[in-house]
């Protein structure tokens, strides 16, 4: 027997963990509404040019570079230099200050969803205050106790965060079997036929043009994200060289057949024109309408009568709407502190004001996470009070998350050569050799990334819809351009003192 200095963590246990990290039920529900069953092949090759490449390229950083605290920080500083990983360490974290800006207004449509069996939230009034400008200050109040709680530590919500995982985990288990049962009680009549010209033509009017289909490639991404997270345990893997190639090839055919399963599984009991083209549905609560719509479904298929079929679709999305409640405000408790304390912690403290890296007795970086809330908080009421429509808006609020989700990756791959050059350290895991194919494989996966996010920028524009075009973009722009210029001033400010 072995003495290891600690436990070593099996593929199987592996595979696990990649999940847990990155596959999201609504993603599925989130691409059948945009791309019906086109939006299959999409995702297999986004697996197959994004999510498998990138995954071993992070695998080598995460081998490399174990140990160090700061994440991606200490990754790109190590493979490049100090100011190539503050500007896309500060990108990355933006992404989560445009999550936050997002998750907080469809944390909104949950609670109504579990309280009404529906998504109320557009006839929501108070005052002179419409629904949209009403929805932004319940999300300001709701990030302000969030923050205030959070800085004094979350150990106090790791209950919720159990319940909230095991619900979400029943939800798509449930959603599958339920689906597969419905598929059965109807002799396998699908709802939404699968036809050659439905395999590769979107029914939304938005995704008709060649553009607006490859600017989806961004929701593909996104349903993969969060790999650079699991790299950073292979040196706890049992034989890493062997075991975290197989997980990741594992768990990306795993990932990928059940993203396509659910999708299927999505046009069991909805037709896409007749459900989710109306105006009512939109990337907030399309998930609310199809599960809703599955249990209308489930009752006439078992021959209840139509008042017992809408009770059945109300409970099915009471149950997701509770779900989504109890996992976002543990996600939210998580995150208005985990990634900017995962920046400060890799950023070198010269870079930064010594209020900012301050930790208060609770260990958190309470005043970085107030300021954080103030700029979340600014940027909701300018969205709020910009006279948008709800589809509108939520549309611009999911493009800027994906958008800024996804440009960090073009730090961290176009790294990778810079990385692969290093002659000084020590690589237990090496994904690939030669000059040649490193090039190659880099130039293949930024330009997937690249081309993603570009598309998704410039979409817009060929409608005039110059506003969206505007928000989807700002995200990434705004925060590098920030970045750049906080980091330049600090090096004339050495440069004097020195």
């Amino acid at each position: 027997m072995k003495n290891n200095d600690h436990v070593k963590i099996s593929p199987s246990s592996l595979v696990l963990m990649i999940f847990s990290s990155i596959f999201g039920f609504s993603n599925s529900l989130t691409a059948f509404y945009q791309m019906g069953y086109s939006s299959i092949i999409w995702y297999i090759v986004t697996a197959i040019l994004f999510f498998l490449p990138s995954a071993l390229i992070f695998a080598e950083y995460g081998a490399s570079f174990k140990g160090i605290k700061g994440g991606i920080f200490s990754w790109l500083e190590g493979s490049t230099n100090e100011k190539v990983s503050f500007i896309g360490t500060f990108i990355w974290l933006a992404a989560w200050v445009i999550w936050l800006v997002s998750s907080t207004q469809f944390f909104l449509v949950s609670v109504s969803t579990a309280i009404f069996g529906h998504d109320t939230t557009p006839s929501w009034h108070l005052g002179s205050l419409t629904s949209t400008q009403l929805l932004g200050v319940l999300e300001v109040i709701f990030l302000v106790i969030v923050t205030f709680c959070a800085a004094k530590g979350i150990d106090k919500i790791k209950a919720i965060n159990n319940i909230g995982g095991i619900f979400t985990l029943g939800i798509a288990i449930g959603f599958t079997a339920v689906s597969l049962f419905v598929f059965i009680l109807n002799h396998g009549q699908l709802a939404e036929p699968v036809t050659a010209q439905n395999m590769v033509h979107s029914p939304n009017p938005a995704f008709q043009s060649p553009i607006a289909v490859i600017s989806f490639i961004v929701y593909a991404l996104f349903a993969y994200g969060g790999l650079e997270t699991t790299s950073g345990v292979i040196d706890s893997v049992d034989k890493p060289e062997k075991n975290y190639p197989k997980a990741l090839i594992t768990a990306m055919v795993l990932m990928t057949a059940l993203y396509v399963v659910n999708i299927f599984m999505c046009g069991v009991a909805v037709n896409w024109n007749k459900s989710l083209g109306g105006k009512g549905v939109d990337l907030a609560n399309v998930e609310y309408v199809l599960i809703n719509n599955l249990g209308i479904v489930t009752g006439h298929s078992l021959g209840l009568s139509h008042s017992t079929s809408l009770a059945i679709g109300t409970v099915f999305s009471r149950l997701a709407g509770i779900a989504d409640v109890l996992s976002g405000i543990a996600a939210a408790f998580l995150m208005v502190y985990s990634p900017i304390k995962s920046f400060i912690e890799g950023c070198d403290p010269r870079l930064l004001p010594k209020k900012m890296v301050k930790l208060n007795k609770h260990n958190m970086p309470e005043f970085s996470m107030w300021v954080q809330a103030i700029v979340v908080s600014v940027i909701i009421l300018f969205i709020s009070f910009g006279g948008n429509g709800a589809q509108q808006f939520y549309t611009i609020l999911m493009d800027m998350m994906n958008v800024s989700s996804s440009a960090p990756y073009l730090f961290l791959i176009a790294a990778y050569p810079f990385f692969k050059a290093k002659k000084d350290l020590d690589r237990p895991f090496v994904f690939i050799e030669g000059k040649k194919k490193v090039w190659a494989t880099t130039i293949v996966v930024w330009l997937v990334v690249a081309v993603g996010i570009i598309f998704t920028c410039i979409e817009p524009l060929f409608t005039g819809d110059w506003q969206t075009s505007f928000w989807t973009a700002i995200g990434p722009v705004a925060f590098g351009v920030i970045a750049w210029i906080y980091y330049a001033y600090n090096e004339r400010k050495e440069k004097a003192m020195a």
